[in-house]
């Protein structure tokens, strides 16, 4: 366990320090990240479901090649593409909420177990559930810290953070499903402790199109769409 905690951690030290770097940089850097993380959650995607197409119990699976598709391309990369306009501080609010929220479940779960929070997802605890729910507010708490206090007295920030959490843990048992569908452990090879990289993103491909709907509602997800397409 040690062994792979620390492969885990150094892992995510990297690609948080990346990520960083790709936020606060510059605009075509963001978007250029996105792009590549897009495509390679899309192939892991497609190789689960492919692998899940081998069985006939699961055949029903096909369809969801072309929503696996529409979702990344059509509702993830735009959505998580508008973010830069709102700040690389507000952004970089959201991926710590879901950092924590990871790392809440993970944690407290290994440490405390106890009862199976859901059957589809035998590794869940209702420990680690709660875990992540109080883990995720460590990121108002760290921005009061380095100077950011209206996120941490703002009731709205507070609640936006257990959102969050709620939203990353739902996407991370869906792909946990997914994946026991298909019958593998990880989605790929891609991250050293942490498996393919739809494992380490799982929580944040569903949870920054919700804060991005959570704010702008669906109606100015359909202007965008609509101001897109009569741009082409």
């Amino acid at each position: 366990m040690r062994k792979e905690l620390k492969k885990r951690v150094i892992t995510s030290i990297l690609l948080f320090l990346l990520v960083l770097f790709c936020i606060f940089i510059n605009w075509p850097l963001y978007i250029l990240t996105i792009l590549i993380v897009s495509g390679i959650a899309l192939s892991e995607s497609a190789t689960l479901i492919w692998r899940m197409e081998q069985y006939p119990s699961t055949i029903k699976w096909i369809p969801y090649r072309l929503i696996a598709f529409f979702y990344i391309f059509f509702i993830f990369m735009p959505l998580t593409g508008s973010f830069y306009s709102l700040g690389p501080v507000f952004i970089l609010y959201i991926l710590l909420a879901c950092i924590f929220s990871d790392i809440g479940g993970y944690v407290v779960g290994k440490i405390i177990g106890g009862k199976k929070l859901i059957k589809i997802s035998p590794n869940k605890t209702i420990s680690g559930s709660i875990g992540s729910f109080c883990f995720s507010l460590a990121a108002p708490i760290l921005y009061y810290i380095f100077g950011q206090p209206e996120y941490f007295y703002s009731i709205k920030y507070f609640l936006l953070c257990l959102q969050i959490s709620l939203v990353c843990q739902l996407g991370d048992i869906f792909i946990s499903y997914i994946k026991r569908k298909a019958k593998v452990k990880d989605t790929g090879k891609f991250l050293p402790g942490h498996g393919g990289l739809l494992d380490r993103i799982d929580g944040l491909i569903f949870a920054f199109p919700y804060v991005w709907l959570y704010l702008n509602g669906v109606s100015a997800y359909i202007e965008m769409f609509k101001e897109a397409l009569a741009s082409q």
